[in-house]
């Protein structure tokens, strides 16, 4: 769940060369004499290698904004493309609650630097599951030619707190950012759903830029993640359209650029934790999440 959000449950190639034999009376020709052997005129245009694509141009990406040199960065339709990907919470949170039960501005209001988040009843953590997840989505999205970062990789002891999440994305001037989330509510509500952004004009936020662009990139998550994992959309959350907006997230509220949470299940929920428990449903989700930021990049 957001960490905003009160806590409600716990060929090389080879080249090939052509020799010419030379009949026995020219030999002579070949000795080499000071000033090097006669030239034997052009010779023929070697063949490209089967199946090689020509270089083209000056070898940048086809959207314009940057790109490895060479035919294969055409091929990858998010080279020069910038993706945040922001595990929620953190696993070594538990250890460290003096330090993110201090508060940091969020633009309306001033809330706690990050929590714990939550667990299944048999103690899968939520931090666990999302730093799984990301990581999984990263490794899709660099093989389409994405550069992609993470909030934290498992390389800190805690946080980082909720406003520097956000200036991560930020500094990144990424195209599209996604927090990745598990929910913490009561068994029997099930389901995923995608937070946008709401419109906030307060202290140092302001989501008018962002608003548009937000809901189009959960649009095209909730859509891709439904048709990745099977799951169906929350029950509790959303009235039926998997989309819920919020203007008490600092993650969303200092975010200058693009930027959706998603929660992708509810681990207090039997059903759904027996999902976020299962590495090929982990995989699943990590899918639709990529697909989902790949369309909207597209």
């Amino acid at each position: 769940m957001p960490s905003e959000e009160p806590r409600r449950g716990a060929g090389r190639s080879a080249v090939i060369a052509v020799c010419v034999l030379v009949p026995a009376a020219f030999a002579g020709w070949l000795v080499w004499a000071g000033n090097g052997p006669p030239s034997p005129g052009p010779a023929p245009s070697a063949a490209s290698p089967a199946g090689s694509a020509p270089e083209s141009g000056d070898g940048k990406s086809g959207d314009g904004k940057g790109g490895g040199k060479g035919p294969h960065a055409k091929t990858l339709p998010l080279a020069g493309r910038v993706v945040v990907l922001d595990p929620g919470h953190n696993p070594g949170n538990f250890r460290h609650t003096s330090e993110i039960n201090r508060t940091v501005d969020v633009g309306t209001h001033r809330k706690e630097c990050d929590t714990t988040g939550t667990s299944t009843d048999d103690g899968y953590a939520e931090a666990a599951f999302t730093l799984d997840v990301s990581r999984r989505a990263r490794e899709l999205l660099e093989r389409q030619g994405a550069t992609v970062r993470l909030t934290q990789d498992g390389d800190r002891p805690w946080g980082p707190c909720i406003d520097e999440r956000a200036r991560i994305g930020n500094k990144a001037d990424a195209d599209a950012v996604v927090s990745v989330h598990a929910d913490g509510s009561g068994s029997g509500n099930r389901g995923f759903h995608v937070i946008l952004p709401a419109r906030v004009r307060a202290g140092g936020a302001d989501t008018t830029a962002i608003t548009g662009p937000s809901r189009r990139l959960g649009e095209s998550v909730k859509e891709n993640f439904a048709r990745s994992t099977g799951s169906p959309v929350s029950n509790y959350l959303g009235e039926g359209t998997g989309l819920t907006v919020r203007r008490d997230l600092g993650g969303l509220n200092l975010s200058t650029v693009p930027k959706v949470f998603v929660e992708c299940g509810n681990m207090r929920d039997a059903r759904d934790a027996a999902l976020l428990k299962d590495p090929a449903w982990r995989q699943d989700a990590a899918r639709g999440i990529a697909d989902g930021v790949a369309d909207f990049l597209s």
